[in-house]
């Protein structure tokens, strides 16, 4: 339950929504910038690294916490102080003087980040019903799509104008007077939800995912730079116990009725079980897909920053066409339908992209890989949506904050491992093939194209238990 249930209304719809946008963005832009970074700070590889790496473990670590606060605190409270936090951390991002000091804005900036998301997607499910509900969690898939997309090719622009000669500063200075406008409308239009009877915080449960995440990525962000060395093997080994652990934690805080964390009887929903599956499969192929390419066209093929950018134009305008009539299609058909259609047109402009790249090589422009990212952008689209509508499909209202929580955090820790996993498979295979690109980049986009075929099959094989309790979706599956 919750204190209000008025209707955010279409200019508190647009401030979440803008708030939303911050952090996708900024976990792609900064992929483009980190070039100009080497040559401005000095950086080293390894400090390149962490740049991606601090953010995003912030990010994760601090999600579920975040939630939890605003289901007690009030989650338009927590979304505002977020907003503050990403924005004072993105003005110390630009103006840092050497590498230490971007390294620790930048975990503000991700545990600013965490602050926010949780309230977006809490808000909307508890405030809003029927139709509108459905557009809004369409419409947040839709625009966090579009702001990755948009943080790759803006970050590309962004770099190479070097506006007032501050290059890749210009990055994060551009979210400062966007915080500002959230920030001073966003008590008028967003309105105040939270729990009517507030949770204590399970700390325990707490500090044992943030290890658990800790453990995760950081061995995977940098274990090909630090050659696998033995701390890291030792922190992904030590994932088993502490899981096991919480586990444990989170069965007796439920059994006391002293709401866990992460709640299992969450986890006892298929809907929020395939939900997991989802983020873990297809946003690890997706911030991969960004990350390998963005560096297959900068190094491979030698294209300029705001280059890089302009091959992801045909991939940004297919997926927004795709967003913007995703609601009406998951409301004509089963959502099992569109996420399978979503797969097999990405799977689809997987392997076109293949072909691309063995008829034109390192020939390649922005202008032929427009047919292959075009299809991906569009089937990407149709996938995200339908994530959000199946993870929060059977939630209560009073448990929007911890199942919102579970999807973000899960979400953000795939979109880490995914540059992680791809950038190690891609460099790998760049050994393997002398340097050859057009070898290595195909190498990653079968891989890639094989964990779609994994997702479409599972889909399928639960499909007619993923439709709506909409009597329309579900006769369509029948």
């Amino acid at each position: 339950m919750n204190t209000s249930v008025v209707s955010p209304g279409r200019a508190g719809l647009i401030l979440l929504l803008t708030g939303q946008m911050l952090p996708m963005i900024d976990t792609s832009i900064t992929n483009v910038a980190l070039d100009a970074i080497t040559h401005s700070l000095h950086a080293t590889a390894t400090e390149l690294e962490l740049i991606v790496a601090l953010y995003g473990v912030a990010f994760a670590v601090c999600l579920a916490l975040g939630s939890k606060l605003g289901d007690n605190f009030g989650r338009r409270r927590l979304f505002m102080w977020g907003v503050a936090s990403f924005g004072l951390a993105s003005l110390l991002c630009g103006i840092a003087g050497n590498i230490e000091q971007l390294l620790a804005a930048r975990i503000v900036q991700g545990a600013g980040a965490a602050l926010i998301m949780p309230q977006i997607l809490a808000t909307l499910h508890v405030t809003l019903k029927g139709t509108a509900h459905a557009k809004a969690i369409s419409l947040f898939g839709g625009i966090g799509g579009i702001a990755f997309i948009v943080g790759q090719m803006g970050g590309g622009w962004l770099v190479s104008a070097d506006i007032a000669g501050l290059g890749w500063r210009n990055a994060f200075f551009i979210n400062v007077p966007i915080c500002l406008v959230v920030l001073a409308l966003s008590r008028r239009f967003v309105p105040e939800t939270r729990r009517e009877t507030p949770s204590r915080i399970d700390w325990p449960g707490t500090v044992l995912l943030s290890i658990m995440l800790c453990c995760l990525l950081f061995p995977m962000a940098l274990g090909p730079q630090w050659h696998w060395s033995w701390p890291l093997k030792a922190m992904l080994l030590a994932l088993v116990p502490q899981a096991w652990l919480m586990a444990l934690n989170a069965r007796k805080k439920e059994r006391e009725n002293a709401h866990p964390l992460i709640p299992p009887r969450l986890l006892a929903l298929r809907s929020v079980r395939f939900g997991i599956l989802i983020a873990m499969l297809f946003f690890s192929v997706w911030s991969g897909f960004m990350f390998c390419m963005a560096l297959t066209m900068q190094t491979g093929l030698g294209m300029a920053p705001w280059q890089s950018g302009n091959s992801f134009i045909a991939l940004g305008v297919t997926y927004f066409v795709s967003a913007w009539f995703a609601p009406r299609l998951i409301a004509r058909y089963s959502t099992s339908t569109i996420l399978l259609t979503g797969l097999a047109i990405q799977i689809t402009g997987l392997l076109v992209l293949i072909a691309t790249f063995r008829v034109w090589g390192m020939e390649n422009t922005p202008l032929t890989l427009a047919p292959a990212t075009g299809l991906v952008g569009y089937g990407q689209a149709l996938i995200v949506n339908s994530f959000y509508r199946i993870g929060m499909r059977d939630i209560q209202p009073d448990d929007a904050g911890a199942a919102s929580a579970i999807l973000s955090t899960l979400q953000q820790a795939a979109l880490g491992l995914g540059p992680a996993i791809f950038g190690a498979i891609l460099l790998h295979a760049l050994q393997n093939h002398h340097g050859d690109y057009t070898q290595a980049v195909n190498v990653f986009l079968m891989v890639e194209t094989a964990m779609m075929v994994v997702l479409a099959l599972a889909t399928l094989r639960i499909r007619h238990r993923l439709c709506l309790p909409v009597v329309k979706a579900c006769q369509t599956v029948k």
